[in-house]
């Protein structure tokens, strides 16, 4: 236990930012959001932090860091997301922001990969993307079927694909594994609430549930990059 407690302090620092960011946020607009962009940036705030921690782990183009790249990749695109989320009654903003967190998830299950398979994971997934969807298809039509269709799929994907690669006995860094399936529940949480709140009925605190489980998700997921490039050696070893 010495040395995932000794990570865990070095990477402590590096955090700074992000809590006082996602504090900032609270303390301003804890309880409704706002289309203004002085909220635009605080809300956007606390995922750039990732961005810089993830950078500050190392970056570059060898595949030690095809995790780290695809994690950041799908940071970007999420802060997109969010930027046009703000503005998601204007014509078209929330399709193209659902696009943008449509790409961050194909990234973050691309950075989680495909080994082990777990065909059970992936079914159960399966069936509760299903469930979510068959609630909500009466609620909407036009092409928000098929988009909420697609994402749905993804994102079950990309929580399939995180929780399938933690292997609690044989994985010697287990910790950052564990944080990105964590991360990944909680933006299904977030999402979830999101298309509850919108589409059947108002959601008590939803704005605050939304967003203190989607920085939890970009947190977890992002905290997965600490042991990536050792992940990645032990790979080609």
């Amino acid at each position: 236990m010495t040395k995932p407690l000794a990570v865990l302090k070095s990477v402590g620092p590096k955090l700074v930012p992000f809590f006082k960011t996602v504090a900032i946020f609270f303390v301003l607009f804890g309880r409704e959001g706002s289309n203004s962009l002085f909220f635009c940036i605080v809300k956007c705030l606390p995922v750039i932090s990732l961005i810089l921690f993830v950078l500050l782990h190392g970056m570059n183009l060898s595949e030690y860091y095809r995790y780290s790249r695809r994690i950041l990749i799908g940071l970007i695109f999420s802060c997109f997301g969010d930027i046009f989320l703000v503005w998601k009654e204007t014509s078209m903003n929330f399709e193209i922001g659902l696009l943008m967190f449509a790409i961050a998830q194909v990234e973050y299950a691309r950075a989680f990969g495909w080994k082990p398979l777990n065909l059970y994971a992936g079914g159960t997934f399966l069936l509760i993307g299903s469930l979510v969807f068959y609630q909500l298809q009466t609620a909407i039509d036009g092409i928000m079927v098929y988009l909420l269709a697609l994402y749905i799929t993804l994102i079950c994907t990309m929580a399939w694909r995180a929780v399938a690669r933690v292997q609690f006995f044989d994985d010697l860094w287990t910790w950052t594994k564990l944080c990105s399936c964590a991360g990944a529940i909680c933006f299904m949480l977030s999402d979830l609430t999101i298309a509850v709140d919108k589409y059947l009925f108002s959601v008590p605190f939803g704005h605050s549930i939304i967003m203190l489980t989607y920085y939890a998700a970009q947190l977890g997921i992002s905290l997965s990059v600490v042991d990536s490039p050792i992940e990645e050696l032990l790979k080609v070893d």
